[in-house]
């Protein structure tokens, strides 16, 4: 009974993460409760901490990657292992506030670790579905909870800074996901909750993120002027000197500003020096989990934007195509995205039944993305606006209608 209660409440807290249905079932779970499965996922194990209030060292699990052959149950402590863990999910019915409740006075990296574990499971689950109005207001409580937490207890420096670092990032991950649902008044919202956090965590990574997409968000708002100070803003941070990877990403964005910008020489000249820091950097280096995102595949997806800025359709194809090709297979939206921009880019190029195939091999679920959605609306109008008679064209706009209804 015990299992399958446990695993129902996994499933529904899972849920709470990522605003999808979990899929545990009851088998991994009876591993877990026998000691044979002591490393589960940074999802499973941020649902299992915040259902049973107890950290995962606490638990008996260990983070992936680390050694665990000596986390192995023993035959001495298995009765001690499963009597932990069976304690904590069968009082997990009453016991699913977040872990650093009133209990803990001291806050201590344990209280990090948790939360820097349920920031992996939030972007995972942002990476899969987009930036879901769901997922904003999971990261906006979290960030609530955090503060609260640092007002309601004590810590050390170094630990108060951990946290201010972790409530920026879980309000910057608020603001992105407000800007990938083309949300933006709220987005300003968040960014200047984002920006003071940032500044009271001290932390060179998490100020070049709050710049970085502060510039997105300028750019999304009409206002290029601003998003080319945020993004040099973003590039003048510490971490860019340290850091080739930070650097590119700095560049890239002001590349796709100074195209915003009608700049063309500006734009491919940092396209250049992004795409020569990129090759430098060292990609096995450690690094903040929320830049794993960039990698040659994003590189070439905003030099395909920055090419179709400046209404470069073959360089812009020429990028998407890249793109495509080293995207990885879970970045589901961003798959959409180019295939997307890929379809106005062979459009713009009057290659009309090219473009319209292309733009058919995006999942119809996907096309209900907001950024997605926008795309290709602007590439509807403009299909119709080329050829209305052209028979491949009338066929998207019939398909496209019932896809997005």
């Amino acid at each position: 009974m015990v299992v399958k209660e446990l695993t129902s409440q996994v499933n529904t807290e899972i849920e709470k993460l990522t605003g999808h249905p979990g899929t545990v079932n009851e088998r991994h779970v009876w591993k877990l409760l026998k000691g044979e499965h002591r490393s589960p996922n940074a999802l499973l194990r941020t649902a299992l901490e915040r259902l049973t209030g107890l950290p995962a060292t606490e638990l008996g699990f260990a983070s992936r990657g680390r050694k665990t052959s000596n986390l192995s149950p023993a035959s001495e402590d298995d009765d001690l292992y499963r009597r932990t863990f069976l304690a904590a999910a069968t009082a997990a019915g009453v016991s699913t506030a977040t872990p650093s409740g009133p209990r803990r006075h001291r806050l201590n990296s344990n209280d990090v670790e948790v939360l820097r574990a349920e920031l992996v499971a939030w972007t995972t689950a942002e990476s899969m579905h987009g930036g879901t109005p769901e997922l904003e207001k999971r990261a906006q409580d979290i960030t609530d909870n955090v503060i609260s937490l640092q007002q309601a207890n004590t810590s050390s420096a170094r630990i108060r800074s951990e946290l201010y670092t972790v409530a920026a990032a879980f309000s910057n991950s608020a603001m992105w996901a407000a800007i990938d649902g083309e949300r933006f008044e709220l987005a300003e919202y968040h960014l200047d909750r984002t920006i003071r956090l940032a500044g009271l965590s001290g932390d060179p990574a998490t100020e070049f993120r709050v710049w970085s997409h502060a510039s997105v968000l300028f750019r999304n708002l009409d206002r290029p002027a601003d998003a080319l100070a945020a993004a040099e803003k973003a590039r003048a941070s510490s971490i860019t000197r340290r850091d080739p990877l930070f650097a590119s990403l700095a560049m890239s964005r002001i590349a796709l500003t100074q195209a915003e910008l009608g700049d063309a020489r500006s734009a491919m000249r940092y396209l250049d020096l992004a795409q020569k820091a990129l090759d430098r950097s060292d990609p096995n280096k450690h690094r903040p989990a929320w830049i794993h995102y960039y990698d040659q595949a994003e590189h070439d997806h905003l030099a395909m934007v920055t090419s179709m800025r400046l209404t470069r359709w073959p360089e812009a194809e020429k990028h998407a195509h890249r793109s495509l090709a080293y995207v990885r297979p879970d970045l589901q939206r961003n798959k959409a995205l180019l295939r997307a921009n890929l379809a106005v880019a062979q459009l713009g190029q009057h290659d009309i039944e090219q473009a319209v195939s292309t733009a058919h091999c995006i999942p119809a679920g996907m096309m209900r993305h907001a950024r997605v959605r926008g795309l290709l609306d602007r590439f509807t109008e403009q299909v119709t606006t080329l050829a209305p008679r052209n028979p491949e064209a009338r066929g998207w706009r019939a398909y496209y209608r019932t896809a997005v209804a």
